[in-house]
C-alpha cells in the first residue's frame, strides 16, 4: 500500500489541536480486534474465527424465496429436489435442483414442523396444532396417515422397515406407526414435548425432549436409557456423525421461543423482601435518616447479577461409549439445527441474528462462516448434490452455502456512539494483504443511531494502514466498512481496526447530595494511629479539646474496616454523586451560606473525593445550605473546562444543648409530681428521660403528647417516697445535643 505524506498526518493532528477549545482533551480509541467485537458487525461472504480474524468465507446464494415467514424443515428427494415445511399457512414447498419452487402440499393446519421421505415415494408431513401426519404422494395429493390425540407433531423418523416414529407434545409421547397407518404409543417420555428424533448407528431410536431437556436412547422393545440429562430446557436437534457420535443442540429456557413453538413458561420472580439499611439510597438531594439500631451495621450490598448461567444454548457431543462433553456454550445465539460438512466439521444454525458457525479442531472452536439476512437460520441440509442448503425464518428463504471461498466479502461495523458531536482522528488497521489481494477501509458518519439517508456517503478507501485521517464529517456516530477481495490463490485477512475521536466536552452533573445525621462520620484505617475520617482534614473538636486540656492527642486505636460508621460530635458529613459523560476527572468546590443570605462562602476547594466533613462548631447555630460545584478542569484546558453545581436542602446546625427548667415539685398523697420545661434556642426538642439514682432511663412524653417544638412542657409523676432518691432529668434535641438536670425545687434547677 502507498503511504500518505507526513503533511496529511500533521494536518489531522492540527485539526484535533484546533478543536481543543471545544472538545475534550483526551481522545478515545475505538478498537475492534476480538471475535466478540467483530461479531457486533454485519458480514457478507466473510468468516470470523475464535482468534478474532476476519477472512473470506463461503459465498451465500439465494436458491428460493417463499411467501411464508417460517421455514421449519428441509428434506432432500432422490431426484435432487428439496421439500420444505413452512408456517403459518401449513404448506410444503418443492424446490427443484434449478431453484424453481411451487407449493407441493397445503395442509389444513398452520405449521409443518417435520417431513420424512416415504419408502414407496412421496413424503410424510407432520402438522401442528391439532397434530396430524399426512402421506403425500409424488403428485402432491395428501391423505390422512395418522391422527394422534396430541396437539403437536414435532419430529418424524422412518426406520429401514418402513415404520414411522413421531415425536409429539404436549404430553411427550413417541408413537410407532406401521406402513398401513396403524400406530400406538411406543414410549412415554414424561416430558412435555419430543422435539427431535434420529437413529444411532445400531438402529436404536434417539429422542430429544423439552421440559426437561434430555436425550433418550430407546431400543426396539421400547426400553429407554437417558444418555444426557442437560441443565437446558430443550434438546432441539439430534445429529449422528460418521463415527457414531451423537451431537445434541440444547436451548435454554430463557432463550426467546420461535413463533409457533410451544411457549416457554417462566415463573414470575419472587418479590424481594424489604431489608433494613443503614444508608438511605441516594437518588436526589437527601438528608440521611439515623437509626440507633442500625448505626453500627454496614449497608447491605446488592447481590451481583448472575452472569454464569447456562446461556442461550449449547452443543453436546455424546460418544459411543456413553461419555459426553459440552463442546460449545452459546451466550447469546440460540442453536436451531446442526449438520456435518464434507470435511466432518460441525455447522450450527442459530438465531436470532441468522448466523451459521463452524465447530472444528479439538477442543472445538467456533468460527462464524455466514450470516443470513434473516432472524433465524432454522435448518441445515447437506443434499444429495453435495450442496449445503439452509432455510431461514423471518423471512422464509432457502439459501446455499458454497463449498468454495468467496472472491469478495464485506464487513460493516457496528455504529460507534461518541455520546456527543466528535472530531474524528485517524483510523488504522492490521491484517495480512498478500500481493494481488485487496483490503479497503472506508468510513461514514451521521447524527442518527441507525444509518439512513441523512448520513454522509462512504468515504474513499483509506490508503495507510498505520494511520489515515478520517475524512467523514464531524458527527455523533461513526461506522467503518472493510472490503476484502481475493487474488488468484491468495486471500487477505483483517485482525484489528482502531479509530480515534475527540468527543465534544460535555458539562458534568452533580446528581445527588446526601446530608448525614449530625455527628455521623466514616473511618478509613491506617497502619498506625487513630482512624482518619474520610473527607475531613484537621483535628476534630474533641481532639482539640483534649490537646488543650491534656497537652496531647487521643490514644491510638486499632483501625476499623474501611467505611465503618462512627460518631463524632460537632461534625457534619456531606456525600455527593457526580457524573461526566466524557469520563473526565472531576474536582469539587464546596460552598455554604446561611439561610436568608445570598453570598456563598468557600468551605473547601479542589476536593478529589465526593465527600466532605464540616466542623460545624466553626459557625454560629442556624439554618444553612451547601453548594457542590463540579469541574472537569483536570482533564481539559482552562478555556474548555465546564462546571456544574447543585444545592442541598436547608439543614440545621445546632451545637448547644437544650435547657431544662424545673418549674414545680409537689406531693399529691403518696405521689411526687415534678413539672419541668425543656427549651432549645435552635432546634426542636426530641425527647426527655428520667432516671432514679442513676438506674435505667425511662422516656417521658410531653403534656401535649408529641415532642416537636423548641419548648415542651413535661410532668413527671413518681409513686412513693422519693425524698431520699436522686431524680435526674435528661433532654435531647433533634440534633443530638444532650443536657441533664436534677429534679429538685425550682431554685435547684438549671443548665448543666
Amino acid at each position: 500500500m502507498t503511504h500518505p505524506s507526513k503533511r496529511s498526518l500533521l494536518a489531522a493532528l492540527f485539526l484535533c489541536a484546533a478543536a481543543a477549545g471545544v472538545y475534550a482533551a483526551v481522545p478515545t480509541f475505538w478498537q475492534v480486534s476480538t471475535e466478540a467485537e467483530f461479531l457486533q458487525g454485519e458480514v457478507e461472504n466473510l468468516s470470523i474465527d475464535a482468534y478474532g480474524r476476519l477472512a473470506l468465507g463461503p459465498a451465500t446464494t439465494t436458491v428460493y424465496e417463499s411467501s411464508a415467514p417460517f421455514l421449519w424443515t428441509l428434506v432432500s428427494a432422490p431426484d435432487g429436489s428439496v421439500f420444505i415445511g413452512s408456517g403459518n399457512e401449513g404448506q410444503v414447498y418443492r424446490v427443484d435442483a434449478s431453484g424453481n419452487g411451487t407449493v407441493f402440499f397445503d395442509a389444513e393446519e398452520l405449521e409443518v414442523h417435520a417431513i420424512a421421505l416415504a419408502p414407496a415415494g412421496g413424503i410424510y408431513a407432520a402438522t401442528s396444532p391439532d397434530g396430524k401426519i399426512y402421506r403425500v404422494d409424488a403428485l402432491g395429493s395428501g391423505t390422512m396417515f395418522f391422527d394422534p390425540p396430541d396437539r403437536y407433531v414435532w419430529s418424524l423418523a422412518v426406520d429401514p422397515a418402513g415404520n414411522v416414529f413421531a415425536g409429539t407434545g404436549d404430553k411427550g409421547t413417541i408413537y410407532k406407526i406401521g406402513s398401513d397407518g396403524r400406530g400406538a404409543p411406543f414410549y412415554q417420555t414424561k416430558a412435555a414435548h419430543v422435539m427431535s428424533l434420529a437413529f444411532d448407528r445400531e438402529g436404536r431410536l434417539l429422542a430429544g425432549t423439552e421440559s426437561p431437556g434430555r436425550v433418550f436412547q430407546i431400543d426396539a422393545s421400547g426400553k429407554p436409557f437417558v444418555l444426557l440429562d442437560s441443565p437446558y430446557n430443550e434438546i432441539r436437534t439430534l445429529r449422528v456423525d460418521t463415527n457414531g457420535d451423537i451431537y445434541a443442540a440444547a436451548v435454554s429456557e430463557r432463550a426467546a421461543p420461535t413463533q409457533a413453538r410451544p411457549p416457554i413458561q417462566t415463573p414470575e420472580p419472587a418479590q424481594p423482601q424489604p431489608v433494613a439499611s443503614v444508608s438511605t439510597e441516594v437518588t436526589s438531594i437527601t438528608i440521611a435518616a439515623d437509626s440507633a439500631t442500625t448505626a453500627a451495621r454496614p449497608a447491605p450490598q446488592a447481590a451481583p447479577r448472575d452472569n454464569q448461567g447456562p446461556g442461550a444454548g449449547a452443543v453436546y457431543r455424546i460418544m459411543r461409549d456413553g461419555a459426553w462433553d459440552l463442546v460449545w456454550q452459546l451466550r447469546e445465539d440460540v442453536p436451531y439445527d446442526m449438520a456435518f460438512d464434507s470435511d466432518g466439521t460441525v455447522l450450527v444454525a442459530t438465531g436470532n441474528e441468522g448466523k451459521i458457525y463452524r465447530l472444528a479442531d479439538e477442543p472445538m472452536q467456533p468460527t462464524l462462516v455466514a450470516r443470513a439476512l434473516a432472524q433465524q437460520v432454522t435448518t441445515l441440509l447437506p443434499d444429495r448434490a453435495g450442496r449445503m442448503l439452509f432455510a431461514t425464518s423471518n423471512p422464509g428463504k432457502l439459501l446455499q452455502l458454497s463449498a468454495e471461498r468467496a472472491d469478495r466479502g464485506t464487513y460493516t461495523s457496528d455504529v460507534r456512539d461518541a455520546q456527543a458531536v466528535a472530531t474524528w482522528g485517524a483510523i488504522k488497521w492490521q491484517g495480512l494483504v498478500p500481493a494481488g489481494t485487496k483490503l479497503e477501509i472506508a468510513t461514514r458518519s451521521g447524527n442518527t443511531r441507525t444509518p439512513d439517508e441523512t448520513w454522509s456517503d462512504w468515504s474513499k478507501a483509506y490508503t495507510d494502514e498505520t494511520g489515515s485521517p478520517i475524512v467523514s464529517p464531524r458527527a455523533r456516530y461513526l461506522q467503518w466498512r472493510a472490503v476484502l477481495a481475493a487474488g488468484r490463490n491468495q486471500a487477505p485477512m483483517l485482525t484489528s481496526v482502531t479509530a480515534a475521536y475527540l468527543p465534544r466536552n460535555t458539562r458534568p452533573r452533580v446528581t445527588a447530595i446526601t446530608i448525614h445525621p449530625p455527628g455521623t462520620i466514616f473511618q478509613r484505617p491506617f497502619p498506625t494511629g487513630d482512624p482518619e475520617i474520610a473527607g475531613f482534614e484537621g483535628d476534630t473538636p474533641d481532639r482539640r479539646a483534649a490537646a488543650q486540656n491534656q497537652g496531647g492527642g487521643g490514644a491510638a486505636t486499632s483501625a476499623p474496616a474501611l467505611g465503618r460508621r462512627a460518631y463524632q460530635k460537632g461534625l457534619l458529613t456531606f456525600v455527593w454523586r457526580a457524573e461526566d459523560e466524557n469520563r473526565d476527572e472531576l474536582h469539587y468546590d464546596v460552598l455554604y451560606r446561611r439561610e436568608g443570605e445570598t453570598a456563598w462562602k468557600p468551605l473547601k476547594r479542589e476536593l478529589t473525593d465526593p465527600i466532605l466533613v464540616w466542623d460545624t462548631t466553626s459557625v454560629p447555630n442556624g439554618r444553612y445550605v451547601v453548594q457542590v460545584v463540579a469541574s472537569d478542569l483536570p482533564s481539559n484546558p482552562p478555556d474548555a473546562a465546564l462546571t456544574a453545581s447543585m444545592e442541598s436542602t436547608t439543614f440545621e446546625i445546632d451545637n448547644m444543648p437544650p435547657v431544662v427548667t424545673v418549674t414545680a415539685v409537689h406531693r399529691e398523697g403518696t405521689r411526687t409530681v415534678i413539672a419541668f420545661e425543656v427549651r432549645d434556642a435552635d432546634s426542636a426538642v426530641q425527647k426527655a428521660e428520667y432516671s432514679l439514682d442513676g438506674d435505667r432511663w425511662q422516656t417521658i412524653y410531653p403534656k401535649d403528647g408529641i415532642a416537636d417544638s423548641r419548648a415542651e412542657q413535661f410532668e413527671l409523676t413518681l409513686e412513693g417516697d422519693t425524698a431520699a432518691r436522686d431524680v435526674i432529668i435528661r433532654a435531647t434535641d433533634s440534633l443530638n445535643n444532650v443536657t441533664s438536670a436534677r429534679g429538685e425545687a425550682p431554685a435547684a434547677s438549671g443548665r448543666h
